[in-house]
């Protein structure tokens, strides 16, 4: 067929596409406003000796059987032939921003459907493959990816790590040969592997430098991997990481990917994560009824299992009275279930515990102008349980084997029919019996041989899980759910898409949530990201902080309190109180502005803020001792030039007074500096203690 062109575009973006046997990415990136006639001319390659004697394109499905010898787009086999198909692009259709791609090979008997859609207003580029098995025998599928070239001078790799209570650690890789790979086999999303990375120009910042951002949203199992060819040519793969013997088609059966999700910003990271953050509110995530993110008590750190109504009561006073708008009941309130080796499954009240039943305290809980919420994790089953003695085939396994516990538990499977069915009858009674705004779902324990009559099937546990969100969100959709998976362990866009907010880590430790904060702000704006203020001495770290730092960490996220306010001082409870009032003064800002990080020149030091046409805050975190005796001032380049601003001190940490004989006098004050003053000169910071922060509020007049 002939060869030609096609244009996808965006407000900032294009996506010029190169249609021959196959289709091919010549660009994507900063947006193209006219396709030159020579532009096919001017692309086409040079054939080099001692290779094949034809070009070889990096396609959206690069193929082995067509001379692509790094990372094919597509594995498996039909007992063991077929493993090598070369498709043929057979139609192409365009709907406004979007482009679907149907190729097949009829010798391999596959069909293959691409498609890509460019969102107009966030500059995210969507990406999914679909294959169908269009032969008279079994197809077995081992990988489907979806592929994006980079250009040749993104040259540096931004990945993610972490574990439990310490997510979204990042790390810097060159990128100029050989490459990278990421699996992740949990059968969750993951704390240690979270499927999204970044590539760029070397040296790419928060505020400068050209960047490609990348994110699979999937929940189960995934592989990404960044390639560099040996021509210099490199790309992008993410997919849906199968196990052995996982994904059989039968004739006519299908198999789609997750979707994965880029974009570009020429202007560093902010402009990666202004562009996911705008598609996150638009796109994948629906607050019911458009309420303001109400501020949490979760009592888990306060009272663990030791459950009492009266005393509850007592602490749902005491929230109320700090500012608290919902209160959570976590682990402890259903039978048998006085420690975590009990009782998961058995989703009923402990009218020992309970003997009034549920409704007294939360009409308490009402009484006071809060919403109430239950901490449920609907997909364990302790071994001591009754449903585990009655269905203990209902347990995700393989038949024959002892493996081990996790947390003392295990999974239910919930592609077991009788299982689901359970599972939605329970959840959709308690929605039903008590009135209840809030589920915090849990998830504490990663998938070991997890199989469904006796095969591999984390695809189908992750797409049962869905189905049973999908399923109770139906019948109750005013109910609010978060996504926690003992923290940080489940946060993806596919899983954001039926639920409300994310439970970022299990660690309270304010300097350790800075970090985590930081990594997960690259893909999801504030509103969704859980952070409470803890108590003075954190209870996974053991480490202490003042208010100050406990309560700016957790001001600029989805806030919340994890502590028992009948036991806190009263100067404590004020400390609360303040930083409380403080975010809900702000709360509309922080919640749909547009958030960003400044480039500081202390390494030991996070600055970072969010913005509207008219306000800003941003705020100063100093992790360890400053690298230098005086702080470099902080130059704010999203101010407009022309523009004039008052700047005030509206958080600053009073212990930091010691470190300096005579501090800046404006911090007193509330100033007035033009925007390119504030651009080009700076604000000149006073002396910060480790691990204190203050925050600046800055307005247009």
């Amino acid at each position: 067929m002939a060869t030609s062109l096609l244009h996808l575009h965006s407000k900032n973006l294009s996506v010029v596409f190169k249609l021959g046997r196959i289709p091919e990415i010549i660009h994507w990136g900063n947006k193209i406003t006219h396709i030159d006639e020579d532009l096919l001319l001017a692309t086409e390659r040079p054939i080099s000796q001692a290779r094949l004697d034809v070009d070889v394109p990096l396609s959206i499905c690069p193929e082995l059987g067509a001379g692509h010898f790094n990372a094919p787009g597509l594995e498996g086999h039909r007992n063991g032939k077929d493993f090598a198909p070369v498709f043929q692009l057979e139609k192409h259709t365009v709907t406004d921003n979007s482009v679907t791609f149907e190729l097949a090979d009829r010798i391999a008997q596959l069909a293959l459907t691409v498609t890509f859609t460019l969102d107009h207003d966030s500059d995210v580029l969507q990406q999914q493959l679909h294959i169908e098995n269009i032969g008279d025998t079994p197809y077995q599928l081992d990988k489907l990816a979806c592929t994006i070239p980079l250009p040749y001078h993104a040259k540096e790799l931004m990945t993610f790590h972490g574990r439990w209570c310490q997510e979204f650690q990042t790390q810097r890789l060159g990128f100029e040969h050989g490459g990278f790979v990421q699996e992740n086999r949990r059968g969750r999303t993951s704390h240690e592997n979270f499927p999204g990375l970044f590539a760029g120009a070397k040296g790419f910042s928060e505020q400068s430098g050209q960047v490609w951002g990348f994110h699979l949203g999937w929940s189960g199992n995934h592989r990404l991997r960044a390639d560099v060819r040996s021509d210099g040519r490199r790309f992008i793969q993410a997919s849906e990481l199968l196990l052995s013997g996982e994904m059989l088609l039968e004739p006519n059966a299908t198999y789609t990917t997750p979707v994965l999700y880029s974009t570009f910003s020429a202007e560093g990271l902010n402009g990666i994560s202004t562009r996911f953050h705008q598609f996150v509110r638009q796109q994948i995530v629906s607050f019911p009824n458009n309420k303001v993110r109400p501020v949490h008590l979760n009592t888990w750190e306060g009272i663990y299992f030791d459950h009492n109504p009266k005393y509850i009561m007592q602490m749902a006073t005491e929230a109320a009275k700090i500012g608290v708008e919902r209160f959570i009941i976590d682990d402890g309130w259903f039978i048998g279930r006085d420690g975590e080796r009990t009782a998961l499954g058995d989703w009923y009240l402990d009218e020992n515990k309970y003997p009034n039943g549920l409704e007294p305290v939360i009409a308490h809980v009402n009484a006071q102008g809060m919403e109430f919420g239950l901490w449920v994790e609907p997909e364990m089953v302790s071994q001591d349980s009754r449903l585990f003695r009655q269905h203990p085939d209902w347990v995700l396994g393989v038949d024959g084997y002892q493996q081990p516990s996790g947390r003392w538990q295990y999974v239910l499977n919930l592609q077991h029919e009788d299982c689901f069915n359970y599972l939605f009858e329970r959840l959709d009674d308690l929605l039903s019996r008590y009135d209840i705004g809030y589920l915090k779902w849990d998830m504490n324990r990663e998938l070991v041989q997890p199989a469904h009559q006796d095969k591999a099937a984390v695809h189908g546990q992750t797409e049962a899980l869905y189905r049973l969100l999908d399923t109770l969100r139906a019948k109750h959709p005013d109910v609010e759910i978060e996504s926690c998976s003992s923290g940080g362990g489940r946060i993806d866009f596919e899983i954001l898409k039926r639920t409300h907010r994310f439970w970022a880590s299990d660690c309270n430790d304010a300097l350790e949530r800075q970090t985590i904060q930081r990594g997960m702000s690259y893909f999801f704006p504030p509103e969704v990201m859980g952070a409470h203020i803890g108590p003075a001495e954190c209870h996974s770290t053991n480490r202490k902080h003042h208010i100050n730092m406990r309560g700016v960490t957790a001001l600029q996220g989805h806030m919340g309190v994890e502590l028992d306010p009948v036991k806190e001082s009263d100067e404590e409870k004020q400390a609360f109180a303040k930083y409380i009032t403080l975010h809900k003064a702000h709360r509309d800002l922080i919640h749909s502005g547009r958030s960003f990080r400044l480039d500081a020149a202390d390494e030991r030091q996070f600055i970072y803020g969010v913005e509207n046409h008219d306000e800003m805050l941003i705020t100063v975190c100093q992790l360890a001792m400053p690298s230098h005796a005086l702080p470099a001032p902080v130059r704010i380049s999203c101010v407009e030039p022309d523009a004039t601003y008052s700047v005030r001190i509206l958080e600053m940490p009073q212990t930091s007074f010691q470190l300096m004989k005579q501090r800046p006098a404006w911090l007193d004050k509330t100033i007035v500096l033009t925007g390119d003053n504030l651009r080009e000169i700076g604000l000149t910071l006073p002396i910060l203690d480790p691990e204190s922060a203050l925050i600046l509020h800055l307005k247009k007049q």
